[in-house]
Parts: structure tokens; sequence; C-alpha cells
């Protein structure tokens, strides 16, 4: 009798994983045939590695150009008292909670602290999500200043006439290196079905950023949008006639004497257009040389790299209502001290503090929860906890 159930059981496991496997054939067929296949790529790159999001090192998984390092690198310097003071227990105990990976102190232009985790080191790449937000505005501010774009009030449409929507004729690049593009895009990182995480994913980034409209008067207020950052990528490509990854090389990475050479993810390798609005993998050291660039208002070791009068606007508010965010950058204050930094998905953090003359570089796994969203008109703090913790190391 036991083996005749044993049988019975056998054969109803079989079909049912022969109709489990049946059904799961037609919905991947269904997602390969829809406007959502790109949940395939996502799937094999995010979920079957463990992950239910990006993650540091996800660049492996996609297509990459290369930025390439200087061929005259320039080390950072050690500060005399190096790696001589330990971070308070609170710090500590953020690094533990959330993962941290590198948390990295520069003082006077000078390695004050290091400390990796988790097996990371100096030269070790991590993601930066949309740390390099900032990157594509001072890109921007470069071609402005070499003519190839006219002014931060230069019109879309002169670069991109295919722009749609209402107000597609009026937004300006200014607009989208301050967030205020009018685009129709919703921010949600962890909804598959979100545009932002198709933006991820899609091979033509291009093309699905063209499907974005601007439906909304642009140049009134602040709304945190990555699509809004990737069509300032795509203006940028067609102003300079070069891929970013090729003027970045030419403009930043080579003067700046970064050490290494840094991966940008792509859409794809046939279509070659650099996620502008995240994933540039590289090291924590060479990050900070960002912060350092803007702390000196464009000025490298002697060499203007960026107008100093285009620095002294981004790191100001454009719109009263909305303090938070200049051009490519995010403001705040803490101990009464002027802050500024560049911010990614996961807690990846370059923080400047120029009267301290002191940047800190955070990566990692994890950060502390959104309240509400990025920016004051979802109504809470739009910085979380953990910057205020790391940003403790104010006056040393």
């Amino acid at each position: 009798m036991k083996y005749i159930q044993i049988v019975i059981y056998k054969k109803q496991m079989k079909k049912f994983l022969l109709r489990l496997g049946f059904t799961l054939a037609i919905v991947f067929c269904l997602l390969y045939i829809s406007k959502y296949n790109y949940l395939l790529r996502g799937i094999n790159t995010i979920y079957l590695t463990g992950h239910t999001t990006a993650y540091l090192e996800d660049y492996k998984k996609f297509s990459n150009d290369t930025v390439f390092a200087s061929r005259f690198p320039q080390p950072w310097p050690l500060h005399d008292q190096y790696n001589q003071f330990a971070p308070s227990k609170l710090i500590e105990d953020y690094h533990k909670d959330r993962k941290t990976v590198t948390y990295l102190v520069i003082k006077n232009d000078s390695i004050l602290y290091e400390k990796y985790y988790d097996g990371y080191g100096t030269d070790s790449k991590s993601n930066s999500f949309s740390v390099v937000k900032t990157v594509i505005s001072a890109l921007m501010g470069i071609a402005i200043n070499e003519g190839a774009i006219q002014s931060l009030d230069q019109k879309v449409v002169d670069f991109i006439p295919e722009l749609k929507g209402s107000y597609a004729q009026e937004v300006t690049v200014g607009d989208l290196s301050s967030m205020a593009s009018g685009q129709e895009w919703i921010e949600e990182y962890y909804n598959p079905f979100s545009v932002t995480s198709a933006s991820y994913f899609v091979k033509d980034l291009d093309a699905l950023i063209l499907d974005q409209q601007i439906n909304q008067r642009p140049g009134e207020s602040f709304q945190y949008k990555s699509g809004t950052t990737q069509l300032l990528g795509m203006v940028i490509k067609k102003a300079t006639g070069k891929s970013l990854s090729v003027y970045m090389t030419e403009k930043l990475w080579q003067p700046m004497g970064a050490e290494h050479s840094a991966l940008w993810q792509l859409d794809s390798s046939e279509n070659g257009m650099e996620k502008a609005f995240c994933c540039l993998a590289t090291n924590a050291r060479d990050f900070a040389r960002i912060g350092k660039l803007y702390k000196n208002y464009g000025r490298w070791n002697g060499t203007q790299l960026l107008d100093s009068a285009f620095i002294a606007r981004s790191i100001q508010p454009r719109f009263e209502e909305d303090p938070e965010y200049g051009y490519g950058l995010w403001l705040n204050e803490f101990q009464d001290k002027k802050v500024f930094m560049m911010r990614g998905h996961l807690g990846q953090y370059v923080l400047v503090i120029p009267e301290e003359d002191l940047i800190i570089v955070r990566l990692g796994h994890l950060k502390d929860k959104e309240k509400g969203g990025k920016g004051k008109s979802y109504g809470s703090d739009p910085f979380t906890k953990d910057i205020y913790v790391y940003l403790s190391l104010i006056h040393i």
C-alpha cells in the first residue's frame, strides 16, 4: 500500500513540475515579447544572484565602457596623523549595521583616516549609483566653458529635437542639472515595473528616455528624477560629439591624476549609451577627487578644470523653497557648517565640508530608510540619519 502511494505521489509531482515548467515558459515568453522584457535581464542580474535591488558589484553583469586612469597618476598624500584616531562607537556601529565597505576621511587634501571592510581595499571598485549625477553636471559645466553648450539657459531641443511633450520646447540644460525638468517620471527603486527599474535594464536607454514626455512646466521646482540626468547625458554626448566615458577621461580623470581606470555601465554594447544617472564603478580614493575639485572651486593642483563661477552657482539652491539641491549637488548644513554632497543608492556618499577642508567618502551595502522621499516636496527631511552620523567627524 505504501509503495502504491509513493508511485502515485511521484506521478502527481511529475505532472505538477511539468505544468509549472510549462506555465513559467509561457510567462517568460510573454515577458520577452512585452514592454517588460527588461525584467528577464533584471531577474538574471539581480534576483538570481540573491539580491533584491542593484548592488555594489553588479557592474560585472553589464557591458561597460572604460574611463581610463591618468598616465600621470597623482596619489593622495597621507596626513601626518594618518589613521591615528578612531571614529566614535556610534560610527563604528553604523558601519557594522549598514554594512559599510569603505570609510575614507580626507583633511587638508591628505588622507587622515581610511578603513575597509568585507574584503574591500584601496583598489576595490564599487558602484557609484547616483553619486555620478554630480559628474554629469560637472561635464555639462565643462561643455559650457568650452562652448559646446551655450549656457544653462540653452534649450534641450537644440540637441535633442525629437523630445516630446507639452513643454518640450521650453526645458533648458540648467533645468536638467537642477532637477526641474517637468519630465514624466516616477522615482521608484523597488518596483520592478517602474520606469526607474526599466532604465537600469533596458538595452536602449535613448528610446526609453525619449518616451518620457516633458508635460509639466520646467524650471519651477525641484523634483528628483533619474531620467532627467539621463537626458542631460544625452545632451552632453550630442553637444561634444564624444561618449561620456571619453569626455570624462579627457576632461576629469586624466587631469585629476586618477590612479585607477573606472568602469561606466552601458545600456548595452549595441547601443553603447552610458547610464548617466548612475553606475560609475571606481574606488573611494578616486571618488574623493570629485569632492576635492568642487571644494577648490574647480581648481586642481594649479589648473582650472571647472569654472569657479559655475561651482559657486552649483553649491547654492536654485529654488528658495527647495534648499536641499543646487546644480547636481545635494546641499545641507551641519553644526552651522555648509555641506554639499553626492549621494547614491544604498548609501554611497561623498560629503564635503569646505569650512573644515574635509571630505568624507562612505561606500556600503545599506543606508537608513528615507522618511518619505527625496526632497522637501515629500514633506520630510531629505537627508537620512546615517548622513548626520557620518558627518559627526566634522571637527576632527
